[in-house]
């Protein structure tokens, strides 16, 4: 796994053989940030559920200021750190080892918003619409932000404080691409 991107491009990832992670593929990466590419410079990103932090590495390499790593697995924030140390990025990162629930609250409670926010549970917890809600309700976007999902789950009830920019379904998962209004 490399990053596919950006200033950063070429540099491997560590972390795709952990136990219980399953690492976007580099398709699956490279729609996604195709997509969201305007909206990823000078943004804080958000990596929940971060795994080998692909997602929020991948956005630091292409202009991100800020990235938030969160995983309860401490096997993956110690192979963040060191994909972190060994790339040698230098832009400001965080990485929270904590249950994706404690993170959220530890976020909305600290008033930390964020431009871009990854979301990529293991698919059997089928918990899109819990956080995409308290994403919303608690107002963790900033203005113009980006909630990306990925997982199995067919549709979201969305609020009028989201609009849907993307959804494509990529074999047994799907990506949605949604933007704060």
């Amino acid at each position: 796994m490399r990053v596919i991107s950006g200033k950063y491009k070429g540099k491997r990832i560590n972390g795709y053989d952990i136990d219980g992670t399953r690492p976007t593929m580099d398709r699956v990466k490279e729609s996604m940030f195709g997509t969201i590419q305007d909206y990823i410079k000078d943004s804080v990103v958000l990596d929940l559920f971060a795994g080998s932090g692909n997602l929020g590495i991948e956005a630091l390499s292409n202009g991100a200021l800020k990235g938030y790593f969160v995983d309860n697995n401490k096997k993956v924030i110690d192979t963040i750190k060191k994909n972190i140390d060994e790339i040698g990025i230098k832009e400001e990162n965080y990485l929270l080892h904590m249950d994706y629930k404690e993170a959220l609250h530890y976020f909305s409670d600290n008033n930390i918003q964020f431009n871009i926010i990854f979301v990529d549970p293991p698919y059997k917890m089928k918990i899109g619409q819990e956080i995409i809600d308290y994403v919303t309700d608690n107002d963790m976007l900033l203005e113009n932000g980006i909630l990306v999902v990925e997982c199995q789950e067919d549709s979201f009830n969305i609020n009028n404080k989201l609009k849907v920019i993307k959804d494509k379904k990529y074999g047994d998962k799907k990506v949605y691409i949604f933007q704060k209004l």
